[in-house]
Order: structure tokens, then sequence, then C-alpha cells
């Protein structure tokens, strides 16, 4: 796979102790950044054997993958050589959808494809791919400041005033848990401060052609945050550039050490919020859910089923089981198309 040329010149190894039971100290739940070699090789290392394997299990690298449903995902049916696709015989009750089969870049399926909508936190993958742009250093402590829980809407959060992490971990809260301060943080440390973090947003957003989109902050709360679905499943190919993205979003859960002078440090253990994630039933390279109002539930997947890659954008969900039945129903129709 290969890297965004930007992004390689100060990409960073990332590796999470996988399989952690408890978190006692900084050293042992805090994410290890690794200088990488001279020699420029942009690969990922995770976890502590320090090889490819477990990044190199997702989508396009490794087209072996499958689920733990081998009756419906095992089926390997496509032929590179396939110049038609069937399209879905399917219907969705949320407002927006989009299937993209990304060989052909043909959609298999299309319902106000072209309607932009508030998107929510599906905003937070435009955010991390702007911080990984920029090259910073992961390893660098962020202080969550009072204005990072300050937004359009409130929100809920399980963070705090004073709370310190480095950004590689305030990276993985907010692909993962959604955690809005965080996201806002991440933003507000950007070179040239909050403003110019939405300037780049909105010129990332350009430079991939999503002519419907506009990011109005870095967490989704705004609902002038908007993108048509078929703008996003350029922004979800861009993201697919970025391994590290791919292994956050689809981090099921991760214990976090969170260290605070003055309320005191403390464990926060977080799950992914996609529940199709935290099941492992279907092989999602990339996810990313998010929810306001003015949205509806949303979620963004990159799949492979067959051998071969579709990404799927729902948006305008009236709730959370309409959001999940439509996935639910697109990934089992997926496994079942033919190719001839």
């Amino acid at each position: 796979m290969s890297i965004n040329k930007s992004f390689n010149k100060s990409f960073i190894f990332v590796c999470i102790a996988l399989g952690l039971g408890t978190v006692s100290s900084v050293s042992n739940a805090a994410l290890t950044i690794v200088e990488p070699s001279k020699t420029g090789n942009t690969q990922v290392k995770w976890g502590n054997a320090g090889g490819l394997s477990e990044a190199r299990s997702i989508m396009y690298s490794n087209p072996g993958v499958t689920s733990n449903s081998t009756t419906s995902f095992s089926t390997n049916n496509y032929s590179s050589s396939s110049s038609f696709v069937d399209r879905l015989p399917i219907s969705t009750a949320s407002r927006g959808v989009i299937v993209l089969d990304v060989e052909t870049g043909q959609p298999l399926y299309e319902k106000n494809a072209d309607v932009a909508r508030p998107i929510a936190s599906i905003t937070k993958i435009m955010t991390a791919m702007v911080v990984l742009d920029a090259g910073l250093d992961m390893r660098e402590e962020i202080m969550l400041e009072p204005e990072d829980f300050v937004g359009p809407k409130r929100a809920s959060s399980r963070l705090k005033s004073g709370d310190r992490m480095n950004r590689a971990e305030l990276l993985l809260m907010t692909l993962m848990k959604s955690e809005n301060p965080a996201a806002k943080s991440l933003a507000r440390n950007f070179p040239g401060g909050y403003d110019a973090f939405m300037r780049a947003m909105n010129a990332k957003a350009r430079s991939l052609g999503m002519n419907s989109a506009f990011f109005g902050d870095p967490t989704g709360l705004d609902k002038r945050n908007v993108a048509s679905p078929m703008d996003l499943t350029k922004m979800v190919q861009a993201a697919g550039q970025y391994e590290v993205i791919r292994r956050f979003s689809t981090t099921k859960n991760y214990d976090f050490f969170v260290a605070n002078y003055s309320a005191g440090n403390r464990r926060y253990p977080a799950n992914n919020t996609s529940k199709l994630v935290r099941s492992g039933t279907y092989p999602i390279g990339i996810s990313k859910t998010g929810f306001i109002n003015e949205a509806g539930r949303c979620v963004v997947m990159e799949t492979q089923v067959n051998n071969r890659p579709a990404i799927i954008v729902i948006l305008g969900a009236d709730s959370s089981n309409t959001r999940w039945n439509d996935a639910e129903n697109i990934l089992h129709n997926l496994a079942l198309r033919r190719t001839i």
C-alpha cells in the first residue's frame, strides 16, 4: 500500500501494545512512538513483535482476509477482468446511501448520492488526514484546555480540562472513541492554530474533488459540516492511503492512561463507536460513525467481500437500528454479489 507523499516525509511508526488487561502506568499504557528508519521505509509496526502481520491484514494488503462468517464471506468469485458487476438488489431506510465498487469506481447502489447532508463525526476522518499530513511530532504531549470543550453543540465527554496525552493518543481517541475535545485539541495545536487547521481541512476537501463538502469545525458538531455520499467515498478512498487511520479507526478497544496534574491520573477504557467493528463479524478496513440531530445516524466504512473492496456511506438514518440494519443488509448482499 502506498502512503500519501506529503505524509511520507514525516511518517512515524506507531506501535500499540496489544492485549493489555489493566493499565497501571504511563509506560505500559501510552502509545509508543518509534522514529522511522533512515531508509524512509513508510510502514507501520503494530504490536510488540515489531512485524507487519497485523498491519498487513487489512484490506488491500491481504486479499485473503475474510470475516468470521465463512459461509457468507469466504466466496472468491471475482476476476480482475470482470467488466460487469451486478448492482445490489436492496432498499435502504437511510436518507443518503452509496455503495461504491472501488475496483471499477462504479456505484453498486445509490440513494440521493449527490445530495449534501450534515455528516456529524464522519468529519473526524478529514481531521485525522490533516493532522497526519502536517508531519507533527506524535510524541508531543498536549493538554486539553477549557476551549476544547466548547463547540457548536453540547456533547458529553469523559475527558476533562487539564487532561494530558500525546498527539497519537488523541488521534486514536478521535477516530476510535470519537471524543470531540480530542479532535478540537488536535486542531488547536496545529501550526498556525485552529483557523489554519480549518482552512487546511477545506483545502484538503477541494484537493480531493469533494465539491459538495464544507467543514466548519473539526469534530462534526457543527451542522454546517456537510458532504454528499459520493464525495465521502472520495474521502474514504484518500484515508485508505494512511495506515494509521486504517488501524486506529478499526481498533476495537484501548485502555488509555490519562495524566492530569490537578485532578489526578486515571485509566480511561474506551471502545470503538461501531458495533460492527466491535463484533469483528465483517471485514472492515476503515470505519467512522457520526450523530447529531441534523445529521441523523451516519457511518462510513471500507470493506472487502469476495476479495473485492467496496466503500459504504450511510447518512441520515432515523435511528441507530436503522443505520446498522442498512449496513448489514448491504454487507450481506455484497457477499452474494455475482461477478461475470
